[in-house]
């Protein structure tokens, strides 16, 4: 009678195989601690389990929301980190979850170096059903069975144009590049065209001092995890942060418009000593960026669907070159006499078209609408998905623990030394050479819709190609790229600049542009996809960091 009983049930699990597995790929786990084994890709799979306590726990300790994984070519073995997490017998791949003291879910897997799954947990809404009734609901099948692994999850790939996404999508990467646009303004004026115009005020020494106004770029990692665990549920997690800096940064720039021409003049005077002054406002105005940028990057992995989350990196690429292309070349351009009397006047004047103070002013009002219309019209999710400022900065720690972290911060610290002397040294060269500063405008000038439309591309082609076989092809192109800068500068005409060899510097320009917008997009690809939405604001700024 026994074996007669067995013989039906193992009948039973052969009929209904591909619904059980289809069942059991509802359950998911949501993981953000490091691992036993944090070197290994995760492979996430339920084995049978002879004692009954373990489904008992299993349905007791299921998450209170749901998650999803997916599969990912391009896994770089990082996973989602949490202040808990179990170890697990390294050699029989298992699942195991629990409840951490905050009510998240801990679970950890190993698994092959063939595996390319990967871990997602998405931020849960008030009226999500639970996992625990999933589980529940799927051991209460006679088919149930704990014996065969799920199949493996079909990778979701997206080769779409920015016509081809969903309405949302598109909606949701203009509004990203938008904030990253707003986020570029003032730093193109900090980081170029201020310490240019502070020259006929400051000495060069002076104006070393006021590139200290830049520092919170660098810094900003100290206090992303505040960004990560403060916010109010009123507002949202992400416009808790964006909606008052955007409105301090906007009321900022208007009061530097109405004072910025005595501000300069007072920088110079007595030695210099004023300029401490100037880059303490400048300081905190790129601070407040900074914070944003902080906001906005964990707000975009939330914000565009997972399949086309590379297109966040192109909204930063796209966003933050056009913000800073406007605030340095075209600022200086337009406020330069020369070129305005040039072109826009038939009877000179000493002022350029463009002020920095009418400048300052402008954006400082368009800060302040875009920020209202943020408020008005665009509603964040809400989420009961909480860390405290504490725990985000031991996930902070726990992230720099893992092995394969350590790896790609190694990688980023020596990936430049190849090309470093190309990017800072090449347009000095030219200018000893002889190479005007007229030509080398036109240069940056036709370069940079090159820039913008390969940011575009690089975006499309990462949801194509794993992120970091792209960002590999891109490093050996940047890299004769520079072999091609060094020609360039060694063949330069003794009789002085022509067509040609404009042209050739044109082209040696732009095709080191593409290769490094390609590397640029594709690793900033790679961190939204192996980042975790509830702490994306920190995790995404100690990779970029």
């Amino acid at each position: 009678m026994t074996m007669t009983h067995h013989h039906k049930k193992q009948q039973q699990k052969q009929e209904e195989p591909a619904q059980a597995k289809s069942d059991l790929e509802t359950i998911s786990f949501g993981d953000r601690g490091p691992e036993k084994d944090a070197g290994q890709p995760q492979r996430h799979s339920l084995r049978e389990n002879t004692e009954s306590t373990t489904i008992n726990t299993a349905i007791k300790n299921a998450p209170s929301y749901p998650a999803t994984y997916y599969a990912d070519p391009d896994t770089f073995s990082t996973p989602q980190m949490g202040r808990k997490s179990r170890s697990s017998d390294s050699r029989e791949p298992t699942l195991a979850s629990g409840r951490g003291q905050n009510g998240h879910v801990n679970g950890q897997a190993n698994g092959n170096m063939n595996s390319h799954i990967e871990m997602r947990r998405k931020n849960p809404s008030f009226d999500s059903p639970t996992a625990a009734s999933q589980t529940a609901h799927l051991m209460s099948r006679e088919s149930f069975t704990l014996d065969d692994e799920p199949p493996s999850t079909p990778h979701t790939q997206s080769n779409h144009s920015f016509f081809d996404l969903p309405i949302q999508d598109r909606r949701n990467f203009l509004l990203l590049v938008l904030l990253y646009f707003l986020q570029g303004i003032p730093m193109g004026l900090a980081s170029g065209s201020v310490p240019f115009l502070l020259k006929s005020h400051l000495s060069y020494g002076q104006i070393g001092i006021f590139s200290l106004a830049s520092y919170p770029y660098s810094l900003k990692l100290f206090w992303s995890p505040i960004v990560d665990a403060v916010w109010s549920p009123r507002f949202g997690r992400r416009k808790s942060w964006i909606m008052p800096i955007q409105m301090l940064s906007g009321i900022g720039m208007i009061w530097l418009g109405g004072h910025i021409k005595n501000m300069m003049v007072a920088a110079g005077e007595n030695s210099g000593a004023g300029v401490w002054n100037f880059t303490r406002l400048w300081f905190f105005l790129v601070f407040m960026c900074a914070t944003q940028d902080i906001a906005v990057d964990g707000w975009a992995l939330t914000l565009l669907s997972p399949q086309n989350l590379s297109y966040a990196s192109t909204a930063q690429t796209v966003g933050l070159t056009a913000g800073q292309f406007l605030s340095n070349t075209v600022f200086l351009a337009f406020n330069s006499p020369d070129f305005a009397n040039r072109w826009f006047r038939a009877i000179p004047k000493p002022d350029g078209v463009m002020t920095l103070a009418g400048y300052l002013t402008f954006w400082g009002w368009a800060y302040l609408v875009v920020t209202l219309g943020l408020a008005v019209l665009k509603r964040e999710e809400k989420t009961k998905d909480r860390d405290g400022i504490i725990d985000v900065y031991k996930s902070m720690l726990g992230i720099l623990k893992l092995r394969n972290i350590q790896t790609i911060i190694i990688v980023h610290l020596i990936a430049k030394i190849g090309f470093q002397a190309n990017d800072a040294v090449t347009n000095l060269k030219l200018l000893d050479k002889g190479f005007s500063q007229e030509d080398l405008a036109l240069t940056v000038l036709i370069d940079f819709p090159f820039e913008i439309g390969l940011g575009y591309y690089a975006g499309k082609w990462s949801t194509t190609y794993p992120p970091m076989h792209l960002w590999c092809w891109a490093f050996v192109g940047r890299l004769a790229a520079a072999v091609i800068a060094q020609f360039t500068v060694m063949i330069f005409p003794a009789s002085g600049v022509q067509t040609w060899y404009l042209l050739v510097v044109i082209a040696e320009h732009i095709f080191s542009t593409f290769t490094n917008t390609v590397m640029f997009v594709a690793i900033s690809a790679f961190h939204a996809r192996i980042a975790d939405p509830v702490i994306g604001g920190t995790y995404m700024t100690l990779l970029a960091t």
